[in-house]
């Protein structure tokens, strides 16, 4: 059977076989034509998937948003609170008994115990056979030596034997000493600050053979590199295509190996010279006047900028180091107190983390009916989110305030009252400084989380205002369409309207002109006759007989 022209664009083509054989083809079409469509609703349809769109990618965000604010807000009840108290009173019982106050003298003979060690093993790591620690010191010396080490003596720059060590950066074991040790290597200068701020260029005597000797590595690399990039600017359009990239850059690495190896070297002499002179010199071994610690180093690195070095910061630095004997092992000492100390944090931060992971894990199991696979992790891991934070410091809190308590009943009893200064030197021995760091930490941790939490939730009002508005936008679009609708649809009905009528007066006017026809058939039977003989009776049998 034929098909239907059809001008608008086919959807669905569908054919259908019957039993007989008889095949039933039809498409379906939509009820407009895309090329005809109205451009007013063309352009509301576009703007409706516009804003669609932009929605989408608004409550996308917001999503990522509310997880963020989900993991910043604090869940924690009050079960959770009493297990993080009993971490702190438990903790804050085990720093009272168990690890006392803090004794100074314990740690640096422990320190110097430690130092000692190392330097012999150091030693013999190097070559040393022997077991004393003023031999280690004077093999170390031999082998690891600089050559600013004694230039100091008699320049005339306000530097001795005792404070050597802290006015020499090449001393100092810090990045700012590494750089002055390669300064000293390859410019043979020393830098020095004295405890008045000064600043002093001490140049080294130095052979020109030796100079050549220093330099050679460097000079080498340099040409090298130079070489290289001549040869890159002039076959710069060629060179990719005739070298691959890796083997440019190994061809570049091994140009500037020469002067890397003479750079390594100067840091390894220097780390090495530091070891030597960590527990004093060879003639004061195990005593004297070691390096300075990381802090005292800082401390007079900072105190030698300019206009700083002009206050009392340099000569207070330098009476800490020399007088107060503040040198690495001091640090060290410091740092073994502090480890005592921090026995009884990290205890408690322990209890309440696996408490929150157990408590979570638990939780998550029951919510899935058992089903591992669909734990969330991130609810789980007692890591970066706040009711863990909030819980670290309630507990926290609880020990330091335990902790106080303590020292501040010791401190009483052995000391006197409070008005004494015996009294405020034993409760500052007492006190847990360790567990007051990690309070003001976890403090300021709670607050930046939920700090940051509010303005999340100010981001996320304002996702949701504009998500609000593109809805509101799309609803206009929509109403616009609707009327678009209503006025086509008053067109149809018009346009149905006319055609009605207009079919209704053909109608009246073809049954006349039928009747009219009827009622002419008869003037012209006689006339059919005479020009057609027989039609009459061929008409009657048609109507008898069929």
């Amino acid at each position: 059977m034929p098909k239907a022209k059809i001008d608008s664009e086919i959807v669905v083509a569908l054919k259908n076989e019957m039993p007989d054989g008889f095949q039933i083809e039809y498409e379906i079409a939509p009820p407009f034509d895309k090329k005809s469509l109205d451009s007013r609703k063309k352009a509301i349809s576009e703007k409706i998937a516009e804003i669609d769109a932009r929605s989408a990618e608004a409550n996308a965000k917001i999503d990522a948003l509310n997880n963020d604010i989900e993991r910043l807000t604090n869940h924690a009840d009050g079960f959770d609170y009493a297990i993080a108290v009993g971490a702190g009173v438990l903790c804050g019982l085990i720093d009272s008994f168990f690890v006392g106050e803090f004794d100074f003298k314990r740690g640096k003979a422990k320190s110097h115990k430690q130092v000692n060690q190392f330097i012999t093993q150091f030693a013999k790591l190097n070559g040393y056979k022997g077991e004393r620690l003023n031999g280690a010191i004077a093999f170390l010396e031999k082998k690891f030596p600089v050559a600013q080490d004694n230039i100091w003596s008699g320049a005339n720059i306000g530097v001795n034997a005792k404070n050597h060590h802290l006015a020499d950066f090449a001393h100092h074991p810090t990045l700012l000493g590494l750089a002055a040790a390669i300064i000293v290597q390859f410019f043979r200068m020393g830098i020095f600050v004295n405890k008045n701020g000064e600043w002093h260029f001490v140049f080294i005597s130095t052979e020109p053979k030796e100079l050549l000797k220093i330099w050679l590595p460097v000079i080498i690399s340099g040409i090298l590199m130079w070489m290289i990039n001549i040869a890159e600017s002039k076959y710069k359009d060629k060179i990719d295509e005739k070298i691959p990239k890796p083997i440019q850059k190994l061809i570049k690495a091994l140009a500037a190996a020469p002067m890397a190896i003479s750079i390594l070297k100067t840091a390894v002499n220097w780390a090495g010279h530091l070891v030597s002179d960590m527990g004093g010199s060879k003639n004061t071994a195990g005593g004297g006047m070691g390096i300075p610690g990381l802090f005292i180093s800082l401390l007079h690195e900072i105190s030698s900028l300019p206009g700083i070095n002009k206050t009392s910061l340099p000569k207070i630095v330098n009476d800490l180091y020399v007088k107060g004997k503040w040198d690495m092992r001091a640090e060290l000492a410091v740092l073994n107190e502090l480890g005592r100390q921090a026995i009884p944090v990290i205890i408690g931060e322990v209890l309440v983390r696996t408490f929150y992971f157990t408590r979570r894990l638990i939780q998550e199991c029951h919510k899935n009916d058992g089903d591992w696979s669909s734990v969330n992790w991130n609810n789980v891991i007692p890591l970066n989110n706040r009711t863990i934070a909030r819980m670290i410091t309630i507990e926290s809190g609880t020990f330091t305030a335990v902790d106080l308590a303590d020292a501040a009943i010791r401190s009483a009893i052995e000391a006197g009252p409070p008005l004494t200064p015996a009294y405020w030197s034993k409760f500052i021995l007492k006190v847990n400084f360790v567990g007051v760091g990690r309070f003001i930490i976890a403090i300021g941790s709670d607050v930046g989380m939920g700090i940051k939490g509010q303005k999340l939730i100010k981001k996320r009002m304002q996702y949701r205002s504009v998500d609000n508005t593109l809805q509101t936008a799309k609803l206009f679009y929509m109403q616009e369409g609707m009327w678009l609708e209503a006025i086509d649809t008053e067109e149809a009905i018009n346009a149905l309207q006319k055609t009605t009528k207009e079919g209704v007066l053909y109608f009246v006017e073809s049954c006349d002109e039928i009747f009219n026809s009827i009622d002419n058939i008869g003037n012209y039977v006689e006339k059919a006759e005479d020009f057609n003989p027989g039609l009459k009776k061929e008409i009657e049998d048609i109507l008898i007989w069929g």
